[in-house]
């Protein structure tokens, strides 16, 4: 069974494509659960009406079900609390000049 830090390197080989930066170190995965049956990923978008919105989850269900192919990922996409650029790594804070 996957651990968080070993779902949370996958989920960094998600980049949004609009930024240029992977979603973990953008601050947009909130919860990752494992359990048995299925790996539950919490996130949200830098907005609501991100035009990349169903890319990206489809991105995340499949990079972290090659990881356990066993087992259903679910995504669950809410909006609070909303992100902002302070959820963003140091790294890509650096990235982006902020």
């Amino acid at each position: 069974m996957a651990n968080k830090e070993e779902i949370m390197e996958v989920l960094k080989g998600v980049i949004d494509p609009e930024i240029g930066i992977n979603i973990v170190d953008l601050g947009l995965i909130y919860e990752v659960e494992s359990k048995e049956k299925e790996n539950i990923i919490t996130m949200t978008l830098t907005t609501p009406g991100c035009p990349m919105h169903s890319t990206i989850t489809t991105w995340v269900e499949n990079v972290v079900g090659h990881l356990e192919p066993e087992k259903k990922v679910i995504v669950n996409l809410v909006w609070e609390p909303q992100w902002t650029p302070d959820k963003m790594s140091f790294e890509a804070r650096q990235e982006l000049g902020h």
